[in-house]
């Protein structure tokens, strides 16, 4: 059930500001989403997405920005997530 069309960002670029991206099953999920807790936006290449935000980075990876961290959500592909 995907909610509107992701934002296409491309391919992350590791010279540029980037916020961190887990899944939210990672182990030190609690601990370094609290690093960052509050944070209204998450960065993708330079550009700041809001909270609630989904993008689709690369050629499938679906993020969803959580307070500050991009969170995998699975693929793009509505057809085969």
């Amino acid at each position: 059930m995907m909610r509107s069309k992701p934002t296409a960002v491309g391919t992350l670029d590791p010279e540029l500001r980037n916020s961190l991206i887990l899944e939210d099953t990672d182990e030190d999920f609690p601990v370094l989403a609290q690093e960052v807790e509050g944070l209204d936006v998450c960065y993708f290449n330079n550009v700041p997405y809001p909270n609630g935000h989904f993008v689709c980075s690369g050629s499938s990876e679906l993020l969803h920005c959580e307070n500050g961290v991009w969170i995998r959500q699975g693929g793009c592909d509505q057809d085969n997530p």
